[in-house]
Order: C-alpha cells, then sequence, then structure tokens
C-alpha cells in the first residue's frame, strides 16, 4: 500500500509539473491595439448628423451651438457617451448620439480635433475686465477659483482633462455655466461647484472675455 501511494504522488507531482511547464511554454496573449480612429469616417459621420447645427467644419455660426474645431477629442467623447446615456441632459444631443457607435464617436472626435477653430470676439467692455479678473484671478474672498487654472490663459484647456473653451461664443459658454449653476447640467461637479457661486452679470462677464481668448 505504502509503495502504491508513493506511486500515486510521484504521478501527480509530475502531472503538476507538465502542466506548469505547459503553461509557461504556452504563446501569451497580446492584447488587442485600440483602432486608430478614422479621420475620412468621422468626417463622413459629422457631415451626416452634426454639421446641420456645428458647421462644416465644427466652427458654428449660431451663437446657441458651440464650436468645437480643435476641442480635445477625449472631452468630445465624453460628451457624446453621456448624452447618449442621458448623464448630460439634452434632448437633442441625445437624440443624435443615439444613432452613434463608440467609434463613430471616436472619428468625429479625432476629426474635429484636426480642425482650427476660428478666433471669437468679446463684445461687452463694460464687462470684460471683470471677465478677465474671474477667468485669471477668480474671486478669493468668495472661495472661487480662477478658470485659468484648468482651462489653461489662453483657453487651450489640458488635453483628456479640461476642454478647450477658448473662442466659445459667449451665449453657449453663458448656457452652460448657468446649467452648472442650476443644476440643469449635472456631467461636471467641479464646474457645478464654481459656476454656483457665480451670479448672472459674473457669468456674461466671463463667457464675454473667453470669447475673446486665443
Amino acid at each position: 500500500m505504502k509503495l502504491l501511494a508513493s506511486l500515486l504522488i510521484t504521478a501527480a507531482l509530475a502531472a503538476s509539473a507538465v502542466s506548469v511547464l505547459a503553461q509557461e511554454a504556452a504563446p501569451k496573449a497580446v492584447p488587442a491595439k485600440a483602432a486608430k480612429p478614422d479621420l475620412a469616417k468621422g468626417e463622413a459621420s459629422f457631415t451626416a448628423v452634426c454639421a446641420a447645427c456645428h458647421g462644416a467644419d465644427g466652427n458654428s455660426g449660431t451663437p446657441v451651438n458651440p464650436k468645437l474645431a480643435q476641442q480635445h477629442p477625449e472631452y468630445t467623447v465624453k460628451q457624446l457617451q453621456e448624452f447618449k446615456s442621458g448623464k448630460r441632459a439634452n434632448a437633442v444631443m441625445s437624440g443624435m448620439a443615439a444613432t452613434l457607435s463608440d467609434a463613430d464617436m471616436k472619428n468625429i472626435a479625432y476629426w474635429l480635433g484636426s480642425k482650427t477653430a476660428k478666433p471669437g470676439f468679446a463684445k461687452d467692455k463694460e464687462l470684460v475686465a471683470l471677465g478677465e479678473r474671474i477667468y485669471r484671478g477668480g474671486i478669493a474672498d468668495r472661495q472661487i477659483a480662477a478658470c485659468a487654472g484648468c482651462h489653461s490663459p489662453n483657453g487651450a484647456g489640458i488635453p483628456a482633462q479640461y476642454p478647450r473653451v477658448g473662442g466659445q461664443h459667449a451665449d453657449y459658454t453663458a448656457a452652460q455655466l448657468t446649467g452648472f449653476r442650476d443644476g440643469i447640467r449635472k456631467n461636471a461637479l467641479q464646474m457645478t461647484q464654481v459656476a454656483a457661486k457665480l451670479n448672472d452679470r459674473e457669468i456674461k462677464a466671463v463667457s464675454d472675455y473667453i470669447a475673446g481668448l486665443r
């Protein structure tokens, strides 16, 4: 019996060793590379779905519709995904995004990122100085952070973190800040916290100043 038990243990150990060796010898699975964005498909999708509101090259001529040209692709993809999921509420954009696959969103976003944003202009001379103070220095006694800290001094933003805002239509920027403040737009907690402390005049001022950044 002792001999039989010894033989069984030896056989089991040998089988285990063979299994380990086989696993080590087996070729390792190579993670699939992420598909590169297809800019031609991105342009085609944008033209079919988005251009009517946002302009043929992403430079919307309508103040209530944002300019999308030269926006960081990661930010654009995130917004499209959140329109589709409902995290960012907008009846028109939710319907548009619902027709797009993840690949479509990526293609569109990178195509838009390759376009050059047309400059905008500040229009209200009386408010632009206030807007500049808020954008560059915040309002310390009310603990309002400077916009430039996240969106950079010239409004270019930080890729994959904070969007480009420079040159954006003042009407659109003001609508988004008001939406954050009033709890209508809920997909960026940091912006909600900042906008909650701004009054209408300050929102108008900083939005006008942002429109002239380049």
